[in-house]
């Protein structure tokens, strides 16, 4: 026989039997409510009894009234005719949102917090199916980390011939997540995008003087900043600047100084100078 739809499952239901333990009475519980005696059916002693007033028995909610009292010895049990039970699953995709409360989720007892060994649903699009993962191994799977990433400050002050572009070097490390950042340079060891931050102090510049900041790769000059004094008298001086760059595996990076000033000066100390960047999250 060919069905539209679903074919229909063998066996799909059966109806629920409760037997009675019989004494000499006429009224008994149910364990289920039924809306009257035509919901279920009664059989004493192997033989199917008539419902309805006036007749075998009457029901209504839990209450099974006799017409006539059984006796110790009789056998009864009743066959819930409107409460079926599955008895196998239902069929493949037989169950779409039509089949559910709109409200099947919402309502209900919202979680706060999530164990790293809990599960989660995801929908994978190329198998067209949900799935379930750990939360740990979804947090790792998702966003990603601004890591490697690295800040150090410069340690001691370092002189700087006039008209030189000089490595600045001799840092120490306020963090580095990868230990990424050795002899005066970052290596990423990370594929990926990156934005750097230099900041450099000069004491003492005179007027109409500049200065210039690098970040190398692989060893030539990438990208400068500039500053330029200008006014009579000294002071101290201050550049930054900021830098974004691809990066493979290999790439690394290290803050040069350029300046005019005439005369070696001093980089400035701690704070003042900061080398710093981190991985861009995609």
């Amino acid at each position: 026989m060919a069905y539209l739809g679903n074919r229909p499952a063998e066996s799909y239901a059966s109806f629920e039997t409760e037997t009675f333990s019989v004494s000499a009475t006429a009224n008994y519980t149910l364990s289920h409510a039924v809306t009257n005696e035509n919901e279920i059916r009664l059989v004493i002693n192997g033989v199917v009894q008539q419902p309805g007033s006036g007749k075998a028995y009457t029901a209504s909610g839990t209450t099974l009234t006799l017409t006539s009292a059984t006796v110790s010895g009789d056998v009864m049990y009743a066959v819930y005719l409107g409460r079926a039970l599955q008895t196998v699953n239902p069929p493949n995709a037989s169950v779409g949102s039509s089949q559910v409360a709109a409200s099947i989720i919402t309502g209900q007892t919202a979680e706060t917090s999530i164990a790293t060994d809990d599960t989660v649903l995801i929908h994978d699009t190329s198998a067209g199916a949900l799935r379930k993962m750990t939360r740990a191994n979804f947090v790792s799977g998702v966003g990603g980390t601004n890591t490697p990433a690295f800040m150090v400050k410069k340690n001691g002050t370092q002189s700087i011939a006039n008209t030189t572009q000089t490595k600045i070097t001799t840092w120490t490390e306020i963090y580095d997540t990868n230990s990424a950042f050795a002899s005066d340079k970052f290596t990423p060891g990370v594929a990926g995008k990156y934005n750097f931050n230099l900041t450099v102090a000069l004491d003492d510049v005179g007027d109409q003087k500049e200065f210039y900041l690098y970040i190398f790769k692989n060893g030539s000059g990438e990208d400068t900043a500039t500053t330029r004094r200008r006014g009579s008298g000294t002071e101290k001086m201050t550049a930054t600047m900021s830098w974004s760059d691809i990066a493979n595996t290999t790439d690394y990076y290290e803050a040069y100084i350029y300046h005019n000033i005439g005369s070696s000066q001093n980089v400035r100390a701690d704070l003042a100078t900061i080398f710093s960047a981190y991985k861009i999250i995609e």
